[in-house]
């Protein structure tokens, strides 16, 4: 299973958005995140939002995607809207051949 995640601290007023193949996993790890590493600076982190993707290569362009957009309107609306999600799946499509 290939999964985009968003994760939100109110601590700092930031989302955090990750790839991971093993979401329980990926969780513990930012819980239990490491001197230097962006989950880091807070304590709070809450999972907001899964997106579960064909393959690994749709799964990392989405979250490539998100990222690159850098808006917390844009996350909202992602989290609100599932017609954004359905759009970024079809737009990253993955092409086997």
């Amino acid at each position: 299973m290939h999964n985009v995640y968003i994760l939100h601290s109110k601590k700092i007023n930031r989302y955090y958005t990750g790839y991971t193949a093993d979401i329980t996993v990926r969780l513990e790890f930012h819980d239990n995140a490491e001197t230097g590493k962006f989950t880091y600076n807070a304590d709070d982190w809450i999972h907001m939002y899964t997106l579960e993707c064909d393959s690994k290569q749709q799964a990392l362009a989405v979250e490539k995607h998100i990222k690159s957009i850098k808006s917390k309107t844009y996350i909202q609306n992602l989290m609100k809207y599932p017609e954004i999600a359905l759009k970024l799946k079809e737009k990253y499509k993955p092409t086997f051949g």
